[in-house]
């Protein structure tokens, strides 16, 4: 279990400004999307102004401007399907490992699909206060043309959206997350309710002589808003309580074990709650493959995990499928490295059993054996005899850059998977990828 030495490999030089610059937070892929997502729209906003002539002192084109309003809410709430999230993994990872390493890199990014989420969830914003305004100024021309149903409605679906675009800001949502969470779900649900009134009022002050049923056939909105409506109720609709296992083996982590005839595939997560409406956690799924059912390793870290590590609940509320994870991406690789801090073991471990290539480990944690019990540490022995662990309590904190550089070089790998907190996962990202190692870790999206 003896770790590489800090000067087992010296660190490379960062490249040069031009190329480091696409490595920073500042412009990941995440970022890079919802930058593209926003071109697209001001593409949209200009053909309207110019030769689509939406906004003309006599008529404004205000269905033109709602389908501008649900589309970009559609791809943001379709984006974060979990059968639509398992799809874009799925493709991504079908590239073979004889592809240039560049192309497989940039496929391996899949997971930063969120910035699809939130580049169309602002600009949706955007375009549906251009909405607003355009709705209040044909009233103020034509009282006649827009009801009071319409107007009332769309004044309080921007005062939500305003809302949770507050709620969404990193460091409110960092900080107040369970009334993040809260302001998302209820807030949200409000705001599809208002959609669906609102598209049946426009319709009906645009076109009324026809029937509800003829405005929902008619209207390409309401389609798309249906489907919305039925992508945000399907994890819901398999929402249960089941029972679950929970051993301690230490004061710090909870080893929770689920058998209630789902099986997860390795690099998955499943979200857990004791509230179903109050909050939910995500954790990464630790399946076996010669047993039924899956593990999840929880590390006391708030308010939320101490209670479930304190108390241990007979039993905990699920919902929804088990959901693709970064380390997914593993298989677009010839070797890999995963470097795991404290309980980010837990997503390594189904990994390591599945074994379906050459895997390096280095994990850092305190007294693996006091901290996570004996089982589980031989567990992970048995998977990967040549595993690299740290012992905090004996070793001090390691520079994990300096320690994944090392693993990489010496195992010849082709990739790092760093899973860690966010502060050490982004600092382990872009130390590599500034040095032109392909490195890939959560980047706390959702």
């Amino acid at each position: 279990m003896a770790p590489y030495s800090h000067s087992h490999s010296e660190l490379p030089a960062k490249q040069g400004l031009l190329q480091r610059m696409w490595k920073y937070p500042a412009l990941e892929h995440y970022v890079r999307l919802i930058i593209l997502v926003s071109v697209v729209n001001l593409g949209w906003l200009i053909y309207g102004v110019t030769q689509g002539q939406w906004f003309v002192p006599s008529q404004i084109d205000l269905s033109s401007l709602s389908n501008m309003v649900i589309s970009n809410f559609f791809v943001a709430i379709l984006i974060r399907q979990q059968y639509i999230i398992n799809l874009l993994f799925w493709l991504a990872t079908r590239a073979p490992v004889t592809w240039p390493l560049s192309v497989r890199w940039h496929l391996g990014k899949i997971y930063h699909h969120g910035g699809l989420h939130s580049g169309c969830a602002v600009n949706g914003s955007l375009w549906f206060a251009l909405f607003t305004g355009a709705l209040i100024y044909q009233r103020n021309q034509d009282p006649s043309s827009v009801s009071s149903t319409s107007l009332y409605s769309t004044m309080a679906i921007v005062g939500l959206l305003v809302v949770i675009i507050a709620m969404a800001m990193p460091n409110i949502r960092k900080k107040f997350h369970n009334a993040f969470e809260r302001t998302h779900r209820f807030a949200g649900w409000s705001i599809l309710i208002l959609f669906w009134v609102q598209a049946f009022a426009v319709a009906a002050d645009s076109q009324p002589e026809l029937t509800a049923w003829e405005c929902m056939l008619q209207t390409p909105s309401m389609w798309l808003i249906s489907i919305m409506t039925f992508s945000i109720l399907l994890p819901w609709l398999r929402l249960r309580k089941v029972p679950v296992s929970i051993t301690t083996p230490s004061r710090h982590v909870a080893l929770l074990k689920f058998n209630y005839g789902v099986t997860p595939f390795a690099g998955s997560s499943m979200a857990i709650s004791r509230s179903p409406l109050s909050e939910w956690h995500h954790f990464a799924n630790v399946p076996s493959p010669t047993e039924p059912g899956y593990r999840l390793t929880v590390s006391r870290a708030g308010d939320w995990t101490g209670k479930l590590i304190d108390d241990k609940p007979s039993h905990l509320w699920v919902k929804g499928i088990p959901t693709a994870g970064v380390a997914n991406i593993e298989v677009l690789f010839k070797r890999v490295v995963y470097i795991a801090t404290g309980s980010g073991i837990g997503p390594c471990i189904p990994h390591l059993l599945a074994q379906k290539l050459p895997i390096q480990l280095v994990w850092s944690t305190r007294d693996p054996r006091k901290t996570y019990g004996d089982e589980l540490v031989d567990e992970i022995l048995a998977a990967q005899p040549d595993a690299l662990i740290w012992d905090t309590d004996k070793q001090g904190k390691p520079d994990m850059v300096q320690l994944a550089y090392a693993a990489y070089e010496a195992f010849d790998a082709e990739a790092v998977i760093c899973i860690s907190n966010q502060k050490l996962t982004r600092q382990v990202v872009f130390g590599l990828e500034s040095r032109g190692i392909p490195a890939f870790g959560a980047i706390w999206d959702s």
